[in-house]
């Protein structure tokens, strides 16, 4: 299964089978994507991040994956400063590409209680192909790194 389609298939599910938010759907797409287990514990920290438990504060999409890149970055043995420049690099590059790091500009319709759930499905299934890619691109980048110190 290609990234796209695992993306799509896995962002159906875990919102509308296991009703998960955004941040809990990302941590577990790129866990599942990059084979790198993450704990119940850390699972359960998303539950409040989706814009700030529903304030509309940074989007949870942007925090699943800052959570997910400081355990992708220990995992690999980054160093602190290594993951602080991955997150500030990938949160650079998510406003860029979707123009806000805030859930309440990020959502289509804001917030009321008539919207139906999972409004940002599209959204997530963009966001999340977008976090697949700059860890890819990380990892290369870090690969090539280690390769020209070993020289």
């Amino acid at each position: 299964m290609n990234d796209p389609e695992l993306v799509k298939n896995r962002v159906a599910q875990y919102y509308w089978e296991d009703d998960l938010n955004c941040a809990t759907t990302t941590l577990k797409i790129l866990s599942e994507r990059f084979n790198i287990e993450v704990s119940d514990q850390v699972f359960s920290a998303a539950t409040g991040m989706h814009g700030a438990g529903l304030y509309g504060a940074q989007c949870g999409l942007v925090e699943g994956t800052l959570m997910f890149l400081g355990i992708f970055s220990q995992q690999n043995n980054y160093s602190k400063d290594q993951t602080v420049r991955c997150c500030y690099e990938f949160a650079n590059a998510f406003e860029n590409v979707f123009g806000s790091l805030q859930c309440r500009v990020l959502r289509p319709e804001g917030f009321t209680e008539t919207n139906p759930p999972h409004l940002c499905e599209s959204l997530t299934c963009r966001a999340v192909d977008f976090a697949i890619l700059f860890i890819q691109n990380i990892e290369r980048t870090h690969q090539r790194t280690k390769s020209v110190e070993r020289t």
